[in-house]
């Protein structure tokens, strides 16, 4: 795992790039596609969870009693971007089945390319929360800082943003307007083109995850 900036972790694991390069197969199909998001959202959890408090608890094994680390402290809220953030909630859910799951909901506009808020559910009490925030492609930025903002404005703190592929642009923006947050990055991209997708990217992910394309 290498570093970006003091926020921002890139994940370097070989089966992390394995999956990846199929993700961006144009022939990978849509079952496919699906599944391997939610693996490489379990693979980049392992890492992004990793410092998850814990605490000593007594344990009874079929042989004695022992003091044993379980998990501790707040509570997990997992909050995809719709519609594509909802790929990798099970991967997510595989590792932390317990965790509370919220919804926002941003669409970008095609013309100014900038994010606009349609939907915004959030477990409560938020503030309590240790938070993941998912979104497969970290584009602009525009919509991963305006969830952030979302999220803060109703009393979250303790966030982490996950996600698959991002472009330069995007992680800049994101790690510089949100310096507290903790970002995890499956690969770093070239760059946007001139209609903000990322190359090389893997295309619209949302579409591929739903089949719309």
């Amino acid at each position: 795992m290498s570093t970006f900036s003091d926020n921002v972790f890139i994940l370097d694991h070989p089966l992390i790039k394995h999956k990846i390069s199929l993700l961006r197969d144009k022939d990978t199909g849509t079952n496919e596609f699906r599944k391997i998001i939610e693996e490489v959202a379990t693979l980049m959890g392992y890492e992004a969870l990793r410092d998850l408090p814990t605490e000593e608890v007594e344990i009874e094994t079929p042989l004695e009693k022992c003091l044993s680390p379980m998990i501790a402290g707040k509570k997990l809220a997992i909050i995809p971007i719709l519609r594509a953030g909802l790929g990798m909630v099970g991967g997510l859910l595989a590792l932390t089945p317990t965790a509370k799951v919220g919804h926002i909901g941003l669409y970008r506009d095609e013309m100014t390319h900038l994010p606009h808020e349609y939907y915004c559910k959030l477990p409560k009490p938020i503030e309590d929360r240790t938070i993941v925030v998912l979104d497969p492609m970290l584009a602009t930025g525009g919509s991963a800082v305006d969830a952030i903002d979302q999220i803060k404005s109703y009393g979250g703190s303790n966030i982490k943003f996950m996600c698959i592929i991002a472009a330069p642009e995007g992680l800049k923006k994101l790690s510089e307007a949100h310096p507290d947050v903790q970002i995890y990055v499956g690969q770093l991209d070239r760059g946007l083109n001139e209609d903000a997708y990322i190359c090389p990217g893997l295309g619209d992910c949302g579409d591929r995850i739903f089949g719309t394309k």
